[in-house]
């Protein structure tokens, strides 16, 4: 029986994927749910189990994009797994590799007679069609391209991998360039972030704020927390409270647009900027205002996890109300971060450095740090965003008071 695996539907309004990777050759024995290939979608990385076991016959290429639904590969199962024949054929072949070889030692050598060099020029006629074809969409003069084909022929591969010339270099440093297609993922980001450019009225507002009273904090109950609680108390626990705690103060901050409507939201489901080994990933906290310091640093080591090992479901980055993105831990001082559509603010942190500032009337030195809001003007105006940004510096500087109740054992869980 010849079973055809079709691409299942990663999630919602997905209609394509891009084969990313094949696991497996064609004519490979594969094992029922056996991890066959990577495939990409604008969203995520997914793995393709095999739906049976038998035979695999590839359908599709790397690199190729092809539609939810379509056929990438044929498993026959009525095929048996081959378990000694293909070692023993191996053997056979090595054996007879071995006597070549003795044979070449044993026979003299023969003088290598020089060969007149016919690649000096290279003319259209060396060219094949279609190579000839891509050189001339790209502008590059064929006679500036070394063919690596039969008797300096010029291929469609190496067409495909030509660069205009970038000059001529004097000081003999090695010039080579690669191109490699983008990943569908990193293809979706770019039009993404194009479109909030061209569609968004976007705007940066900027604040910074005196990290003195976490630093203390973290001092006092970081080794104490991280034994109860198994996960360090970091930054993002303090900053993601402070949001929450300014989402419910701003509530357009937490509003998006519909066309001609503002959609408000009574919940605040933060998503939190990721980088993994395919870029940056968005996963959402849900419900992020029910949550303490210990369920947010919680979640986020869950969820950076599953992006560090491409575990990451479509569900888990699939819509938040607000963004936090950290370019500090990169060593980033400032930024404009921008918006995570359709939603219609971001915030950036920074890293931080001890700097002079003044404090009752004295000049001290304190770990700063640089906060930049960017918000939708269309939906969220100037009052709003930075009566946000301030309520965030305030909860951050003064975290006892506004984000502790002023009992820091029972709003750790100590």
């Amino acid at each position: 029986m010849i079973l055809e695996m079709k691409v299942p539907s990663p999630g919602e309004s997905i209609t394509e994927v891009e084969i990313a990777t094949w696991l497996v050759k064609d004519g490979d024995y594969v094992e029922k749910d056996q991890t066959i290939a990577e495939v990409d979608s604008d969203k995520a990385t997914l793995d393709l189990p095999a739906e049976v076991s038998g035979v695999i016959t590839l359908k599709a290429e790397e690199g190729d994009t092809v539609q939810v639904g379509q056929v990438v590969c044929l498993i026959d199962t009525s095929a048996e797994k081959v378990v000694n024949t293909v070692e023993d054929t191996a053997t056979v072949e090595v054996s007879k590799e071995e006597e070549k070889e003795e044979r070449k030692v044993q026979e003299p050598v023969k003088p290598i007679q020089p060969v007149e060099n016919n690649h000096a020029s290279y003319t259209t006629e060396v060219a094949s069609p279609a190579a000839k074809k891509i050189l001339e969409e790209k502008n590059i003069p064929v006679s500036s391209v070394q063919g690596t084909g039969k008797d300096g022929r010029i291929t469609k591969e190496d067409a495909l991998n030509a660069v205009p010339s970038m000059g001529t270099t004097t000081g003999g440093g090695v010039r080579s360039s690669n191109t490699a297609k983008l990943s569908v993922l990193r293809r979706k980001v770019a039009e993404r972030l194009v479109s909030v450019k061209n569609e968004t009225a976007m705007l940066t507002t900027f604040n910074e704020v005196d990290m003195s009273e976490i630093f203390r904090l973290r001092n006092e109950y970081k080794d104490e927390f991280k034994n109860k609680h198994g996960v360090g108390l970091g930054f993002m626990s303090f900053f993601t409270l402070a949001v929450v705690r300014a989402l419910q103060l701003y509530p357009d901050v937490n509003s998006m647009i519909d066309g001609e409507y503002k959609i408000s939201y009574d919940f605040q489901d933060i998503s939190v900027a990721v980088s993994g080994p395919k870029g940056l990933m968005v996963p959402v906290l849900r419900n992020a205002e029910t949550m303490t310091f210990r369920g947010v640093e919680q979640n986020i080591k869950e969820l950076a996890i599953k992006v560090r090992d491409g575990k990451i479901t479509i569900d888990e980055m699939t819509g938040g109300t607000f963004t936090i993105t950290n370019g500090g831990v990169f060593g980033s001082m400032m930024s404009t971060p921008i918006i995570n559509p359709p939603q219609s603010a971001i915030l950036g942190m920074h890293n931080i450095v001890e700097r002079p500032v003044v404090k009752n009337k004295q000049i001290v030195i304190a770990p700063m740090m640089y906060l930049a809001l960017s918000y939708d003007h269309r939906i969220i105006d100037g009052k709003e965003s930075v009566g946000f940004l301030v309520a965030v510096k305030e909860a951050v500087e003064n975290p006892l008071e506004l984000l502790m109740n002023n009992n820091p054992k029972k709003a750790l869980e100590l």
